[in-house]
C-alpha cells in the first residue's frame, strides 16, 4: 500500500510540475502577439529577443548546475538535507550578489561591449532579474525535493499572471489613457517600451522571493565548507553540459547583433525572434513529452524491456511531432496572425526551426544512453560540437542571408548532435530503433510538406482545405500502419465501457 501511495504521489506531482511549466510557457506565449502588435518597431522586439537570450545563458552560469547538485547531495545526506540546502543557497546567492555588484560597478564598459551603450539601464535591470532568478532556482529545487508541488506551481503561475497583467496594462490600457487622460500617465513614452518590458519583469521577479520566506529560514544553518568542496567537484561537469546545451538554443540570438549591428540588425532579429516563437509550439510538445518520458526511462533501467520501450516510444514521438509539424504548416494562414503583419516576411523560418526542434527532441531521447551508463560528459561533447556548427553557420552566412542562416544553423546544429548521438550510442548502449518505419514517416511528412508549400491557390480557405486533406493523408497512413496499437486501444475502451 505504501508503495502504491508513493507511485500515486509521484504521478500526481509530475502532472502538477509538468502542467505548471507547460501552462506557464503557453501563457507567456500570449505576450508574443501583444509585443508584435504594440511595439513601435520590430527592432524593439529584436532587443527583447537578444536580452532574453543573454538571460538564459547567464542563468545557467549563475546556477552552475547547483540545482541537480543539490538534489544529489540532499538525497545522499537525507539526515542533514537542511545543511545541504543552506550551503547550496549561500553558494548561488553569493555568486548572484557578486554578479549584480560587478555588472553595476562596470555598467558602462559592459553596456558598450554588448552594444547598449545608450541604454545602460537595460543592463542594470536585467542583471538584477538574472540574479534573483538564479537564487530562486535553488528555492524552487528545494520545493521539489520536499514534494511541495502545489506551492511550486502556485509561485510559478503567480509570476506569470502578474507579468501578463502588468504588460496588458502598460501596452494596451496606458496608450488609450494617453489620449483620454494624459495627466494620469505622464510617465509613459512609446520610445521607452523596451525599458517597460524589462521593468515589469523585475517588478514581478523580486516579490516572488517573499513567497519563499519559510524556506529562507533554513539559511540559519550556515555553510558547510567541506560540503562546498564536494559540491563544486560534482557540479562543474554539469555546468559545462548546461552551457553547451543552452548555447545551442541562444547563441544565434546573441551573436546576431555582433554580426549585423545597428537598427537593421535589431529589426531582422525581431522578425526572426517573433516567427521562431510560432515554432515554439513544437518546444512545448517536446517539453510535455520530456516530463513524462524521463522518469519512465530512469525507472526502467538498462534491461531488454527498457530498450524495447525506448525504441517504441521514439517512433511514437517522431510520429506525433511530425503530425504537429504538418499541422502548423497546414494552418499557417491562421497561425500567422499570432504576430503582426510587419513580421510575416520571416514566416519561412518556421518549418526550419520546427524541424530543428524535432531534431532536438530526438537528440534528447537518444541522450539517455550516456545518462544510463553514467557517461554524461558525452552530453557536453556532443552539445559542444552542435554549438560550434551553429555558430560557424551564423558567422559565415548571416552577413549574406540574414536570419535565414540562424534557422539553418539550428537545423544543422541539432542535426549533427542527433546523428552523432545515435551512432555513438549504438556503440555503447545499442537500442534497436525501428529505423525503417521512422524513415518512412520522415519521407512521407517531407513529401506532404513539399506539396503543401507548392499549393498555388491565393484563396486562403481553399488553400487550407487542400492542406487539411494532405494532413488527413498523413494521419490515415499512421493509423493504418499502427492499426495493431489502435485496435488494442479500442479494445481497452470497450472493456472499460462494459
Amino acid at each position: 500500500m505504501a508503495g502504491t501511495n508513493s507511485l500515486r504521489k509521484l504521478f500526481s506531482d509530475s502532472i502538477i510540475y509538468g502542467l505548471s511549466s507547460i501552462v506557464g510557457r503557453f501563457l507567456n506565449y500570449l505576450l508574443v502577439p501583444l509585443y508584435t502588435y504594440t511595439l513601435v518597431s520590430s527592432g524593439n522586439y529584436g532587443i527583447v529577443t537578444n536580452f532574453y537570450a543573454y538571460t538564459a545563458l547567464l542563468l545557467v552560469l549563475l546556477t552552475f548546475g547547483m540545482e541537480t547538485t543539490f538534489f544529489y547531495f540532499a538525497n545522499k545526506h537525507k539526515e542533514n538535507y537542511q545543511k545541504v540546502f543552506s550551503t547550496a543557497l549561500y553558494m548561488v546567492g553569493a555568486v548572484s550578489a557578486f554578479f549584480i555588484l560587478a555588472v553595476n560597478t562596470f555598467i558602462h564598459p559592459i553596456s558598450n561591449a554588448v552594444g547598449y551603450g545608450d541604454h545602460p539601464e537595460y543592463i542594470r535591470i536585467m542583471s538584477i532579474i538574472v540574479g534573483f532568478d538564479a537564487f530562486q532556482a535553488i528555492l524552487f529545487s528545494f520545493l521539489r525535493f520536499k514534494g511541495r508541488a502545489w506551492k511550486f506551481a502556485s509561485l510559478k503561475l503567480l509570476f506569470i499572471v502578474l507579468n501578463i497583467s502588468l504588460n496588458l496594462i502598460v501596452f494596451l490600457a496606458v496608450p488609450h489613457l494617453t489620449i483620454s487622460h494624459p495627466q494620469m500617465v505622464e510617465w509613459y513614452s512609446p520610445e521607452r517600451q523596451v525599458y517597460y518590458i524589462f521593468l515589469i519583469n523585475l517588478l514581478c521577479t523580486v516579490p516572488i522571493t517573499i513567497g519563499f520566506l519559510p524556506e529562507l529560514r533554513y539559511m540559519r544553518n550556515g555553510v558547510d565548507f567541506t560540503l562546498v568542496r564536494q559540491m563544486l567537484r560534482y557540479t562543474w561537469p554539469l555546468l559545462l553540459l548546461g552551457l553547451a546545451g543552452i548555447l545551442n538554443q541562444v547563441a544565434d540570438k546573441i551573436c546576431y547583433r555582433f554580426i549585423m549591428p545597428g537598427d537593421e540588425g535589431d529589426k531582422q532579429l525581431g522578425i526572426y525572434g517573433a516567427c521562431a516563437k510560432i515554432a515554439m509550439i513544437m518546444a512545448m510538445i517536446t517539453q510535455a513529452f520530456r516530463y513524462a518520458y524521463e522518469p519512465f526511462v530512469f525507472g526502467s533501467g538498462k534491461g531488454k524491456e527498457s530498450k524495447e520501450s525506448q525504441a517504441v516510444v521514439m517512433k511514437y514521438f517522431i510520429m506525433f511531432t511530425l503530425l504537429a509539424f504538418l499541422a502548423v504548416v497546414a494552418f499557417m494562414d491562421i497561425l500567422k496572425f499570432i504576430i503582426a503583419e510587419k513580421y510575416w516576411d520571416g514566416l519561412r523560418v518556421v518549418p526550419i526551426v520546427m524541424m530543428a526542434e524535432i531534431f532536438m527532441g530526438i537528440y534528447f531521447n537518444l541522450s539517455f544512453w550516456y545518462k544510463l551508463i553514467a557517461k554524461t560528459w558525452w552530453g557536453a561533447i556532443l552539445s559542444g560540437i552542435g554549438c560550434v556548427v551553429l555558430i560557424a553557420i551564423n558567422f559565415i552566412f548571416v552577413p549574406e542571408y540574414g536570419y535565414m542562416a540562424c534557422a539553418w544553423g539550428g537545423f544543422f546544429g541539432y542535426g549533427v548532435c542527433m546523428t552523432l548521438s545515435y551512432f555513438i550510442g549504438q556503440h555503447y548502449n545499442p537500442v534497436n530503433y525501428p529505423m525503417k518505419a521512422i524513415g518512412g514517416y520522415f519521407v512521407l511528412s517531407l513529401a506532404l510538406f513539399a506539396a503543401m508549400t507548392a499549393i498555388p491557390f491565393e484563396n486562403m480557405w481553399l488553400s487550407m482545405a487542400i492542406k487539411s486533406i494532405l494532413l488527413v493523408v498523413y494521419i490515415a497512413t499512421v493509423l493504418y500502419n499502427e492499426r495493431n496499437l489502435v485496435n488494442k486501444v479500442f479494445a481497452k475502451l470497450k472493456i472499460r465501457k462494459k
